[in-house]
């Protein structure tokens, strides 16, 4: 991803160029939307915390300085949003039903073993560095602008990761064996 195109496109859209919206969604949505899941750890929440986290964003759009990091301003509006959301639904009370929603068919079905298990184990640098680099298929160089790191420590942590899943995998394969 280029930060003078992203950077571009967020003057084109302050600047009235609501087209412009569209391309800054597409260069950023994967990084908020992973940011908000692991605060989250449910697929329909997240989807749903992302819309408001863009509407929120693109409504004090020029509460952002130009040249800063881009996409740090608006996944710390996600995770604060995330974070505000959890905190409400602690607030509310749960019935064993809600609790439970995998068991009975209505939580997201098509999200992975592995990634629960990835937002169990993993913390949160690192889960959100593989679900960047391992799903939604972004570059190591990129990640690390992304969360402004050294590509060493996105390479690093990425592999830490997936050696930590590995080893959870073959436990849990043991056990199972048992």
């Amino acid at each position: 991803m280029r930060k003078d195109l992203l950077e571009e496109k967020i003057a084109q859209y302050k600047a009235g160029d609501r087209r412009a919206f569209d391309a800054v969604y597409d260069m950023t949505h994967r990084a908020v939307y992973f940011r908000i899941l692991y605060v989250v750890r449910d697929k329909m929440y997240a989807e749903d915390i992302l819309h408001d986290a863009y509407l929120r964003a693109m409504q004090n759009i020029s509460s952002y300085i130009a040249g800063t990091d881009f996409i740090a301003w608006l996944t710390r509006i996600g995770k604060n949003l995330a974070l505000n959301f959890l905190e409400k639904k602690k607030r509310e009370e749960l019935t064993d039903f809600q609790t439970d929603a995998h068991r009975y068919g209505t939580a997201e079905p098509e999200i992975p073993f592995l990634f629960d298990l990835a937002r169990k184990v993993l913390s949160e640098d690192e889960y959100e560095i593989l679900m960047l680099c391992q799903v939604s298929g972004y570059k190591r160089r990129e990640v690390a602008e992304m969360l402004s790191m050294p590509v060493a420590t996105v390479t690093w942590k990425n592999n830490e990761a997936l050696k930590k899943l590995k080893r959870q995998m073959e436990n849990a394969e043991k056990e199972a064996g048992e």
